[in-house]
């Protein structure tokens, strides 16, 4: 039986099923039956099935973009940098972050280049998401234990993952230090066995902590208790990570690691300062592109931030089309931009490419996937999940995108020399946030972003 056959026989077929399923939903055995159903194989067909069970899917599929060389040249393209690992962790918004800072540094400092220490910020980053788990079981202790918003500081405790918002909050309060004062070590590029650790002390801290507001313990009790957990929570993170360093001396050097200043004795707050990186939150602006909900408006995500005395994950949706324009400015006037996407689809990871036309999955296996960005995310088939750097784009005669490049923190021996290449419609699809620059931002845009915030909740998809 030929497709077009078949799909005439279910809708012929359908509305005498309508009324055999069982009244809890189940599937009756004139369901089953109509399901079984299918047409005879052909001999190709056979032979196809047989290639799926015996061989990968993305085998099966390779697509007419990876016939085509991936695009080496572009007409916009920043300095390159040092690629980064951020080996088997969840860190990629604080490599991102970082890419942004250290080539703003090299640009506004001629011959010099400064590599920022992952480890010191992350340590930061987990005490205070330990403190923020903590202090939202006492802000929410009154409510049932099976609330939504109590369960959902028991099911995140604390995690890798993050945004620059955290990296503008936590460098203000920390301040930064170079990767030679605190190098990474084996847990913070393999952070599966601490989570774990921290999650279990965490929930554990937390039914405690219920416990006091239940019985309506002291304010100042309950801190005093909080505080002392977090105390084992430092003493756990630094047998980890390193205890953070209060002080240290350095001198600056230039590409080939070779000292082009006095050395002097810095704190990671006055590091910070020199190197150019404070007030980050009155530089840069978050920009989205979130078709869900309606264009030009503020939105801000509940309980999504680093530090409790930080920002939530704030942002201006803004179309595609605006996107690129601020996007394409800010690569012409030379700086780098932290940018997330949803990099697992469609990725021919060996050759670091992102194309619609990488697989096939449609024509191997008969049938279509016709959702749009909108639809993938309420329906949570896509989101943002990889933070990387966006550093060059290729303009067709009219000026319009034809492929985007992007720095990633999987290492220098992955894809494009630790680079990604996207075709623009790629972008379109899976790009979803951009960190910009105010100066590349139009008055119009600057405005929309002071209006009052649409909050939305912990549990949207997207985030």
């Amino acid at each position: 039986m030929k497709k077009r056959t078949l799909i005439l026989a279910f809708a012929l077929g359908i509305t005498t099923l309508t009324g055999a399923q069982t009244n809890n939903g189940g599937i009756t055995a004139d369901m089953l039956e109509f399901i079984t159903a299918q047409p005879e194989k052909t001999q190709a067909q056979k032979a196809l099935q047989n290639a799926v069970r015996n061989n990968g899917i993305e085998l099966l599929t390779i697509g007419e973009a990876q016939r085509l060389p991936v695009p080496k040249t572009f007409s916009i393209e920043t300095p390159k940098q040092s690629i980064h690992d951020q080996k088997s962790s969840g860190r990629c918004w604080m490599f991102s972050g970082m890419n942004v800072l250290r080539a703003d540094f090299a640009a506004a400092n001629e011959g010099k280049v400064v590599e920022f220490s992952q480890s010191h910020l992350f340590f930061w980053d987990q005490l205070e998401k330990s403190n923020l788990m903590l202090q939202g079981i006492i802000d929410t202790g009154k409510k049932a234990i099976g609330d939504p918003e109590v369960q959902f500081f028991f099911k995140y405790p604390v995690s890798d993952g993050g945004t620059f918002c955290g990296v503008m909050d936590l460098v203000d309060k920390y301040g930064l230090v170079p990767q030679s004062v605190a190098p990474e070590t084996f847990s913070s590029e393999s952070t599966t066995q601490i989570d774990k650790i921290l999650r279990s002390k965490l929930r554990e801290y937390g039914l405690r902590l219920r416990k006091m507001v239940s019985t309506n313990r002291k304010a100042k009790e309950i801190t005093a208790q909080k505080t002392a957990m977090l105390k084992d929570i430092y003493r756990i993170l630094a047998m980890a990570y390193g205890e953070p360093v209060k002080e240290f001396k350095y001198a600056h050097v230039d590409k080939n690691g070779k000292a082009v200043s006095e050395e002097k004795t810095y704190t990671p707050l006055s590091f910070a300062k020199e190197c150019g990186a404070t007030n980050l939150s009155e530089r840069y602006i978050m920009v989205m592109n979130d078709p869900r909900n309606p264009y030009h408006k503020v939105y801000e995500i509940q309980h999504d931030r680093h530090t409790y005395d930080g920002h939530n994950w704030r942002y201006l949706n803004l179309p595609m089309e605006e996107i690129h324009q601020l996007a394409i400015a800010s690569l012409k006037g030379g700086e780098k931009m932290y940018s997330s996407y949803d990099t697992g689809k469609f990725l021919d990871r060996k050759r670091g490419f992102c194309s619609l036309q990488n697989y096939d999955y449609a024509s191997l296996f008969e049938t279509e996937f016709p959702m749009n960005k909108a639809e993938r995310l309420l329906t949570r088939e896509s989101a943002s999940t990889h933070a990387m750097t966006l550093t060059a784009v290729d303009l067709d005669k009219d000026g319009k995108p034809r492929f985007w490049k992007v720095e990633n923190s999987w290492g220098p021996a992955s894809g494009q020399n630790g680079c990604q290449v996207m075709t623009a419609e790629w972008f379109d699809e899976y790009m979803f946030r951009l960190v910009v620059n105010k100066k590349y931002v139009s008055a119009e845009q600057l405005r929309q972003a002071e209006q009052q915030p649409i909050m939305l909740g912990y549990d949207d998809a997207l985030f």
